[in-house]
């Protein structure tokens, strides 16, 4: 029985796909069919509505008159008739408008398949099709109403429907009418209360899929469940939605018979409800991702399910919650019956502890990942008899790995990034003749793991014991493994010195990483057996030397690491089959040969920064164009022009060719490179004028280094057009002219809700198996930051970067420059500028750090600086500035030589010149308004004064006294009697004061 379920399960999944083929199938060979003339017509009249592109096949072809033929139609094969039509529509390639009514006239249609579409609504007239029993229209941008003519559709077994526009529904009453039907999905649906209401689930319908909809509060009084509660549906799936705990119980009430029920990742208003309480046919319960609580008495209704065999609370954020009692709660009846348990990504807290009373005699699988729990194992657990596979990967479990001998059926053991300290003198985990899968990598473990520790594991197939620095692997020489290992992680974990030579026994490796292991050693020749079927190399952070083997690789997708090694001569051509490839930090010193005679390119990542490579770069791109994205030569010593070819590259983001001797011009082929996001072409001897294409082609660049080449000429204004850059460094190279104002049309440095906050590479790659990977890159450059060159790496992104120091710019610092809030950092440092810093320079509060030092900069410093609180680093140093310098805990904080060689500045921290109390000309500085920060020269103020009255007096006494005999003795006679008045009072006060005394 549980078996006829699961495939009941499977069927509902991939139920598109095989309703597909079973049309098909039964239809047979098409080749003799002949498309019926009145039908043929009513597919020309949908084209021409719903296809103006002409994607479905062309009619107008002669071969292609008979519609039979088109590759979107089916006929049946004995009568001609169309019975099914299928478009599925991609990115670029979708139907759209209106589904017309002229399909009415397919009066044998009875299967209609137009997913993702950009269909605008679903026409009356689809109540007319009467033969339909496949009807799917999903992903399609629809608006309005669902019409109640679907009602009509009484042999509709399987219907689909989603809308991108979440659509309004107001009742669903027609959904009861479909007495066929048994498949129903509906996306992206908005039910009011009396919509969700009127929903009645139709008589045969087993399998029920609701997700990302809003399904409101119900009256639960309203209706007793035997009235609208079926005894066919199986299947409930709740996903994603907006949903109150009354409407879960509306569906789980929907159905006497439930067997897999989905309610998982949905926004619940309120606790979860207890609804699940006598659902006894349940067997298959995903809760998983819930925002809702999950109470002791939910989890015990589900501890009482007697044929529940699978269980996932995963996700749930059980925080506070003990591992013990959640495993109390749900060893009712379902103990006995449960296989399979979700409970990773909650918090759980506690430990693991044995219980013989609650033991779970069937479960096989136990997912505890990701959680709290601590403490040691228990030295024998005998609560799971029949575990199969264990995780606990991600918790705070401590002391040795436990001895799981008491689960003898044990084939996977999960228990990396823990606190594991400690190893078994024998077996790691106990006799486990079963286990095909261990992991304890990002542990403690220490001690040394030999071939003892191994050989009761006779169907090992994947071993990890990565990130253990404290951990030695010591294999003998010529020992021979009882097992055939597929998957090898032992990076960190001192394998070395020598290579290790029993893994030439593995010849069905398909990962292999054995970096950071102290090898130092020659890879040997036996290394291509065990290579071509491999899957991820990694042996970077060792010491290999010598060149490297040529070793087949026969899989594409590959990724390949062997950077910070020593390796040196040529790169074999063979590694041109590794999509990521990392070859830095070596001694390499050609790469023509890799380059230029590989053949059946599919490198996407190629870095082989820090080597030795020299000459000219082999000018043989075109064979990387189609994947090539990330290309990273920085730090070696190529020379010469940088060749025509790389402008072949076509798909490539991230071009990394700095520190090198490069020479000449960028070549224009460049401007081909249109997805480019990183360019780094800094410290080199690139000369001629920054190409104006770099702004009006990169439209994407967000870091640009052009820093210390030769580059001469204005700053080209269409770099104004560069709205996503971070980073733009122009620095040291021969740079003139103004610097242009539009560089405030930066968008990323001037809206602080920019979404940018990495530079981060990305790319989808094709692999082998037909499966994809979403890579991510960082960009690493050498910037100066600060004051200092750093290298940076994983932060890059965050920076928000102007450098143009060291040129030959002139004019003025452009006001608008000040728009830009989010930059960090501003160098404009060793130029000819010239005028006053700009007044709003304040606005910069993101600003960490400001140089604008070795220029002719004159007039105050703006008070607004004082407001940049973030600011870490200044340098206003030989300029003209004058006037003090406003006070502000910032700026005083910074060292006095950020201000020297201005010999019109003065104030604190300039300690000195403040302290004696005069500038550095000598002038007598005012200290009587702190607030007035104007200035003049006090001394010869004073000066003045003096030399003023001597004159003055000496003109009044010559004129007054000297010459005119009237005034002479007119002047004589008053002093006389200003002489009398003081005598005669001075003497009263002195009497006056001898009689106090005498008294």
């Amino acid at each position: 029985m549980r078996i006829m379920r699961m495939i009941v399960l499977v069927v509902w999944l991939l139920f598109l796909l095989t309703t597909a083929a079973h049309v098909r199938c039964d239809d047979g060979d098409q080749q003799g069919s002949q498309c019926i003339e009145k039908e043929k017509e009513a597919l020309l009249s949908f084209k021409r509505v719903a296809d103006p592109g002409n994607l479905l096949s062309r009619a107008t072809n002669s071969s292609n008159q008979n519609c039979c033929n088109w590759e979107e139609i089916t006929c049946d094969n004995q009568t001609n008739h169309v019975v099914a039509i299928e478009y599925y529509g991609y990115y670029g390639a979708r139907l759209g408008g209106e589904i017309g009514c002229s399909l009415a006239e397919l009066h044998y249609l009875n299967h209609l398949s137009l997913i993702g579409n950009y269909f605008t609504r679903i026409p009356k007239c689809i109540g007319s099709f009467k033969h339909l029993t496949y009807l799917y229209l999903s992903v399609n941008p629809s608006s309005g109403t669902i019409p109640p003519e679907l009602g009509n559709l009484t042999k509709l077994r399987y219907l689909h429907l989603s809308f991108n526009d979440s659509i309004h529904v107001d009742s669903i009453e027609w959904l009861s009418r479909l007495t066929s039907l048994k498949n129903f999905a509906l996306y992206d649906a908005n039910f009011t209360k009396a919509g969700l209401q009127s929903f009645r689930v139709p008589p045969f319908l087993s399998v029920l899929y609701l997700s990302n909809c809003l399904l409101p509060k119900v009256d639960l009084s309203s209706l007793s469940p035997s009235n609208y509660s079926s005894n066919f549906l199986e299947i409930l799936t709740l996903s994603y939605n907006s949903i109150h705990p009354t409407a879960i119980t509306w569906f789980l009430n929907s159905s006497n018979n439930l067997f897999g029920l989905t309610i998982s990742y949905n926004i619940i208003d309120g606790l979860f409800p207890d609804s699940i309480r006598g659902k006894k046919s349940l067997s298959e319960v995903n809760l998983r991702g819930n925002t809702a609580e999950l109470e002791n008495g939910v989890l015990k209704s589900l501890g009482n399910l007697s044929s529940m065999f699978s269980l996932d609370l995963s996700g749930n954020n059980l925080s506070g919650t003990f591992l013990h009692n959640v495993l109390q709660n749900l060893a009712g009846s379902a103990k006995n019956s449960l296989e399979t348990l979700y409970l990773y990504d909650n918090q759980l807290s506690g430990s693991i502890l044995e219980d013989a009373e609650n033991t779970f005699p069937s479960l096989t699988w136990l997912d505890l990942a990701n959680n709290r729990l601590e403490g040691t194992f228990p030295s024998h657990l005998s609560r799971f008899p029949s575990l199969e596979i264990l995780s606990l990967l991600g918790n705070q479990l401590t002391g040795p790995l436990p001895d799981l001998s008491s689960m003898p059926n044990l084939t996977y053991f999960h228990a990396s990034n823990n606190r594991f300290n400690g190893t078994s003198t024998e077996s790691i985990i106990g006799g486990l003749s079963h286990l095909e899968f261990l992991d304890v990598s990002s542990n403690s473990l220490v001690g040394v793991i030999s071939e003892v520790n191994l050989i009761n594991y006779p169907k090992l197939a994947s071993l990890s014991f990565s990130y253990n620095s404290a951990l030695r692997l010591k294999f003998n020489s010529n020992w021979v493994p009882p097992f055939q290992l597929q998957n090898i992680d032992l990076a960190s974990c001192k394998l070395g010195p020598q290579f290790p030579s029993w893994l030439q026994t593995h010849s069905q490796l398909s990962r292999l990483d054995i970096s950071d292991n102290d090898i130092s050693s020659v890879v040997p020749n036996w290394f291509s057996n065990i290579s071509s079927g491999l899957s991820y190399l990694n042996m970077s952070f060792n010491h290999l030397y010598s060149t490297l083997p040529h070793f087949p690789l026969i899989y594409f997708g590959i990724e390949v690491d062997l950077s910070f090694n020593q390796f040196h001569g040529s790169i074999p051509s063979s590694l041109s089959s590794a999509s990521y490839l990392y070859l830095s930090h070596n001694n390499f010193t050609s790469c023509s040969f890799f380059l230029c005679e590989a053949k059946d390119v599919v490198t996407g990542i190629l870095d082989m920064s820090n080597n030795q490579l020299f000459g000219s770069l082999p000018d043989c791109w075109g064979n990387f164009k189609s994947n090539l994205y990330f290309l990273k030569l920085d730090y070696n010593d190529f020379s010469r022009e940088i060749p025509s070819s790389i402008g072949s590259l076509t798909n490539i983001q991230s071009l990394q060719l700095g520190n090198n001797n490069f020479s000449g011009a960028l070549p224009s082929t460049l401007e081909n490179c249109t997805s480019l996001r990183a360019l780094d072409f800094g410290w080199n001897s690139l000369e001629g004028t920054i190409p104006s294409w770099i702004g009006e082609r990169f439209a994407s660049l967000v870091f640009l280094n052009l820093k210390s080449n030769k580059f001469v000429g204005n700053i080209p204004l269409s770099l104004c057009h560069l709205s996503h850059i971070q980073i733009l460094d122009l620095s040291s190279n021969g740079l003139s002219g103004v610097i242009p104002s539009c560089l405030a049309n930066f968008t990323s440095m001037v809206h602080s809700n920019y979404t940018s906050t990495e530079i981060l590479i990305e790319r989808t790659i094709s692999v082998a198996v037909s499966a994809t990977m979403e890579v991510g890159l960082w960009l690493s450059s050498q910037i100066i930051w600060k004051g200092l060159e750093y290298e940076y790496k994983s932060i890059l992104g965050l920076l928000r970067l102007i450098d143009l120091s060291s040129n030959k710019l002139t004019g003025e610092i452009p006001a608008e420059l000040t728009r830009l809030v989010e930059l960090a950092q501003l160098n404009l440092s060793r130029n000819e500028l010239s005028g006053d810093i700009p007044e709003k320079i304040g606005n910069l509060g993101k600003l960490e750090s400001l140089d604008l030092s070795h220029n002719k900069l004159s007039g105050k410093i703006p008070k607004s600086l004082a407001e940049l609180s973030l600011l870490n680093h200044l340098d206003l140093s030989n300029n003209q500035l004058s006037g003090k310098i406003p006070t502000s805990t910032q700026l005083q904080s910074f060292n006095a030589s950020a201000y020297t060689m201005n010999h019109g500045l003065f104030g604190p921290p300039l300690t000195d010149w403040h302290e004696s109390g005069t500038s550095p000309n000598g002038f007598l500085a005012s200290t009587h308004d702190q607030e007035d920060e104007t200035w003049f020269n006090l001394s010869w103020f004073y000066k003045g004064i003096g030399v003023g009255f001597t004159i003055g007096f000496c003109g009044v006494c010559i004129n007054f006294v000297i010459i005119n005999y009237y005034w002479r003795n007119s002047y004589f006679m008053f002093m006389h009697s200003v002489r009398n008045i003081l005598s005669k009072g001075l003497l009263r006060r002195k009497l006056a004061w001898i009689d106090r005394s005498l008294s």
